[in-house]
């Protein structure tokens, strides 16, 4: 079919159904939606069969869903109904939610139901971005197949919405959640307030007061302590432990009112004087061996490494490369594996050009140091969740690469950067010169499917996270067996020049990226980290083609 994504954004769920809708051999373009006029143009150049409608805040235009058929993914079961369901569900701890794809009319979330689907909510309260990125992605896309299979069939007719069952009772239209809902006290129970942060996670993050200044609070995490309802009581790397009422509450990141996010004692340095350290916290890194595998899991913010964070890794990297193991695995959080350096950090740098090179640098010595783990180790990398750029780069030096059935790579550079990570020597070992040409040129994304056809990826494992966990875990002590890692070593392309002559280029060509902004890397970061709305549909999603 001649389908048509029209979105607010090209973010990850849009991405994952603009990619699976095109692997089953549709002919799909996108179109942001700008304004009226602009969408209504969009639509009649690409005269599709079907207009679907992701990731939308805008509301269509009577003259497009009045020409055309449209259906809108919305992220709640059914009879749900307005812009902030996530947060409505996490913050009053609903035991089960949805996705419903219904058709476009006058008002909203009111048309015909396509397609839905349900999932259970975990007891916990899971933070909205990786909800959104999980069960709603996986939800959306079944969805998304869905419909478009109905399109296809002459006979099929939507039910109309007050007619359809609901399987989630007690659904309704809620209105857009502010910060009076949001807010908590800190003398409130720890437990509660975690919550109510994680309901916010992502955007807008939940107002409040620290160290006498005015933040915006993320990344909200469970800890012990005691101390005065809102005293910050201890710091471990970028978290701050703050006293609640009942309990303590790690932070990891805060917003100052028109800055950008940032760690959290990054953002109040200047009032961490006399808190002390602490070694119970979140860990951003750990280790744990089984036998004769080992396995290194980092868990950035937003797939975001930093300067500090790249260093970290290393260490720890080059610690357990130099373990006595056979198997050495590598992998991110579910919801995501790396996307490269930390551009907010950059941004909010006193010098951003200084702390960009520095952050290059960092990350290169993680990729390095993965490319050259001991000789006697097989090392797995594990795309557990979506990749970008660097963050894909960095998983490419691996002798095994496995992913998750689901995950999004993006495996290319489009923020003003010629890109470094050691991409000219990890990217072409894998699939040749003139595939990763075209990769890096194309500046599309690619689901793990088509990466494993093209030999980005050696492995696919299960989607569910937890099925995908233990996959890895039996894939480990495969590899593992003896002479296993020797067939593997022996397997490897040979490569004509040394690392250090592909780092000297890439940096050669970033230091004039970075310094001279030839690109308009400055820009470009400004508007990513600033979240500075498109002008335009780039034109390499406007086009339809397979």
């Amino acid at each position: 079919m001649r389908l048509l994504l029209l979105v607010s954004a090209f973010n990850g769920l849009t991405q994952r159904i603009w990619d699976e809708l095109r692997d089953r051999g549709h002919d799909v373009a996108v179109e942001f939606a700008l304004d009226e006029r602009t969408i209504c143009d969009g639509v009649y150049q690409a005269q599709p069969d079907l207009i679907l409608c992701p990731y939308l805040k805008e509301r269509v235009p009577t003259e497009v869903w009045t020409k055309w058929r449209t259906v809108i993914i919305h992220p709640g079961p059914i009879g749900d109904r307005g812009p902030s369901s996530l947060d409505w569900a996490i913050t009053e701890g609903a035991p089960a939610w949805g996705v419903t794809a219904l058709q476009a009319v006058e008002e909203m979330d009111a048309g015909p139901i396509w397609a839905h689907r349900e999932f259970p909510l975990p007891a916990e309260p899971v933070r909205k971005s990786t909800l959104y990125t999980g069960p709603v992605t996986d939800a959306a896309v079944a969805c998304a197949l869905e419909v478009v299979e109905h399109a296809a069939d002459p006979d099929f007719r939507p039910v109309p919405l007050e007619s359809a069952p609901r399987p989630i009772p007690d659904t309704r239209e809620r209105p857009l959640m502010k910060q009076a809902e949001r807010a908590f006290d800190w003398g409130d129970n720890a437990t509660d307030i975690v919550r109510r942060i994680r309901a916010a996670d992502g955007f807008p993050g939940v107002r409040t007061e620290l160290a006498g200044q005015p933040v915006s609070a993320f990344d909200a995490h469970l800890g012990e302590g005691t101390g005065t309802p809102g005293e910050i009581i201890g710091r471990q790397d970028g978290y701050l432990l703050v006293a609640a009422g009942e309990g303590a509450v790690w932070l990891g990141h805060l917003r100052r009112r028109g800055g950008v996010k940032l760690p959290a004692a990054t953002v109040l340095a200047d009032a961490l004087d006399r808190v002390p350290q602490r070694t119970d916290g979140p860990a951003e890194i750990s280790y744990r061996r089984h036998g004769s595998v080992g396995e290194l899991t980092f868990r950035f913010y937003n797939g975001a490494a930093g300067v500090d964070q790249c260093r970290r890794l290393r260490r720890e990297l080059h610690r357990a490369a130099r373990q006595d193991t056979t198997v050495l695995v590598l992998r991110g959080g579910d919801d995501v594996f790396c996307n490269g350096i930390h551009l907010n950090e950059i941004s909010a740098a006193a010098d951003p050009a200084a702390q960009a090179w520095e952050n290059i640098k960092a990350i290169n010595l993680v990729c390095r140091e993965l490319i050259e783990a001991a000789e006697d180790q097989v090392t797995i990398a594990a795309f557990s969740g979506n990749a970008g750029a660097g963050g894909v780069m960095l998983g490419l030096g691996a002798d095994v690469v496995a992913a998750r059935a689901g995950v999004v790579l993006n495996p290319y550079y489009d923020m003003g950067l010629y890109g470094s990570e050691l991409h000219s020597y990890a990217l072409p070992r894998r699939i040749g010169v003139e595939r990763a040409d075209q990769l890096l040129n194309d500046c599309l994304p690619i689901g793990s499917g088509t990466a494993a056809r093209l030999g980005l990826v050696d492995l696919t494992g299960p989607g569910n996270p937890a099925e995908f966990g233990a996959w890895l875990s039996d894939l480990a002590q495969q590899y593992a067996e003896p002479g296993t890692w020797r067939d593997i070593r022996a397997a490897r392309k040979p490569v004509p020049r040394p690392l250090d002559y592909h780092e000297t280029l890439e940096l050669a060509e970033m230091a004039q990226d970075i310094f001279d902004d030839r690109s308009g890397f400055h820009a470009a970061r400004e508007s990513f980290v600033r979240k500075v709305a498109p002008s335009a549909t780039p034109p390499r999603l406007a086009t339809h083609r397979r």
